[in-house]
């Protein structure tokens, strides 16, 4: 759907409220309505919160950019020279798109007049090419940097956070993920570490690793899993917030 020269992506579903979701990397728009209600309706609701819509893809441009620079320097400062294993995922210096983590979410509307209720945001417009494909090459010399820096800091780690948490992983595989920053497969003991953390401030590999390791106590992000991150790592909350706002490439 096209509002205003906006590409809007339109999912029915059988849900009682109408969701707008500013997805990364892009910012692309995505509308989740109530089947039965009227495109007037969703068309009115998107021009209502066009300034937030707008600052929001622009934030999320810059944070893309931010991250292909920061990637670009981190790379060029780390010395490779040990072997990737990789399970999956883009390999052999082919490209990698960006993929969503996460994404913004603003308020709800019934078939009503409805507020924002939380979505706050400066009302200003910029325009900036938006919609041009994107793609990051993972080159192999990059990917070497990247499993270099992981595979010099796990032993360190594991040797701290091990006998803190009380279990530790039966293998951990390095991959380049589309949606995610690590995995967890509790009845195996594996865990599956996103390469770029590698080309990333080493706290956020601590943290995803913590993250991953409690999985190996606590399946789900409930109650358990909570409690369990905050006594092991009391900012993980923190960590968690700065590093969705990275962008997965």
């Amino acid at each position: 759907m096209n509002i205003d020269g906006l590409e809007v992506q339109v999912a029915r579903k059988p849900i009682k409220n109408m969701y707008i979701r500013i997805k990364p990397p892009n910012g692309d728009v995505v509308i989740s309505a109530p089947r039965r209600m009227a495109d007037r309706t969703i068309v009115d609701f998107v021009r209502g919160r066009r300034a937030w819509i707008d600052e929001h893809r622009r934030r999320m441009i810059q944070a893309r950019n931010r991250a292909l620079a920061n990637m670009g320097e981190t790379a060029a400062g780390v010395d490779s020279g040990k072997a990737m294993e990789t399970d999956g995922g883009a390999r052999d210096g082919s490209s990698a798109r960006f993929a969503t983590v996460g994404s913004t979410t603003i308020g709800h509307a019934s078939t009503g007049p409805t507020t924002t209720g939380s979505a706050s945001a400066n009302p200003t417009s910029t325009d900036f090419p938006i919609r041009a494909e994107v793609t990051v090459i993972w080159t192999d010399e990059c990917k070497r940097a990247a499993t270099a820096s992981i595979n010099e800091q796990l032993p360190a780690l594991l040797a701290k956070w091990g006998p803190i948490i009380g279990r530790t992983p039966s293998h951990i595989t390095l991959r380049l993920m589309t949606s995610r920053w690590g995995s967890c497969t509790p009845a195996t003991g594996r865990i599956r570490l996103n390469l770029q953390l590698g080309l990333m401030e080493p706290r956020f590999l601590e943290y995803v690793l913590v993250h991953e390791m409690t999985h190996l106590w606590e399946r789900g992000h409930g109650v358990g899993f909570q409690r369990r991150m905050t006594a092991y790592l009391p900012q993980w909350k923190a960590l968690r917030r700065e590093l969705n706002r990275r962008v997965v490439l």
